[in-house]
């Protein structure tokens, strides 16, 4: 693998997670967000690539380990920032988000030997993962985001080019609170499941206060 390339914004409350409030408040939605980034970079950190990149919406913070390269986002919507990830790089890469913090290594350790593309579903219609043999970026441009059709028509964008398609596991994106508990059972001893436990929605701190 050249290539790991993460897409994530700066996790600052009030920016990110906001389908998580309610039920939590923005300043717990940002502490989840920074937690799946921090376990989504750590499953990154223990793959073995020859480049690690962050492509990042605003600043670093403590939660970036050692070994990454950071690049900003280019301006545009998520296809247009996704294709600019891609440019970026001259061999093999695969991309994947902060929304999945029960990722791990061997799920990103690919072999592009006997394909061209990898392609991760999500469980709501997107994808959580894009791995391309020789990155082209005019492949994502245009792709619709963001609806439940997304990972249908980039996947079929890649087999259009005549691309050789592997599939990779379908896996849950933390979107909302539901999302957040069960990703949390899936990966019990994270960050972000150790985040998640501290935080009480708000209905109960509520009903605790009375």
């Amino acid at each position: 693998m050249n290539t790991l390339l993460v897409i994530a914004k700066e996790p600052r409350p009030g920016r990110v997670k906001t389908r998580l409030t309610p039920p939590f408040t923005p300043v717990e939605a940002a502490a989840l967000a920074e937690e799946a980034l921090a376990d989504t970079l750590a499953a990154v950190a223990a793959t073995p690539a020859r480049r690690r990149v962050l492509v990042l919406d605003g600043a670093p913070g403590r939660w970036l380990p050692p070994g990454f390269e950071v690049v900003p986002q280019c301006a545009g919507g998520l296809d247009a920032r996704l294709a600019d990830a891609f440019a970026g790089c001259t061999g093999p890469a695969l991309l994947i988000g902060m929304d999945t913090p029960q990722v791990t290594p061997g799920l990103l350790d690919v072999d592009f030997c006997d394909c061209d593309a990898y392609f991760g579903p999500a469980e709501d219609g997107g994808f959580w993962a894009l791995g391309l043999a020789r990155p082209e970026p005019a492949l994502l441009r245009g792709v619709p985001m963001s609806t439940p059709v997304t990972g249908a028509v980039q996947r079929e964008r890649l087999l259009a080019a005549g691309l050789r398609v592997r599939d990779l596991p379908p896996l849950r994106d933390v979107d909302t609170a539901a999302d957040a508990r069960a990703v949390a059972a899936l990966a019990p001893d994270g960050r972000f499941a150790a985040r998640l436990a501290t935080c009480a929605p708000v209905a109960d701190r509520r009903r605790a206060s009375r």
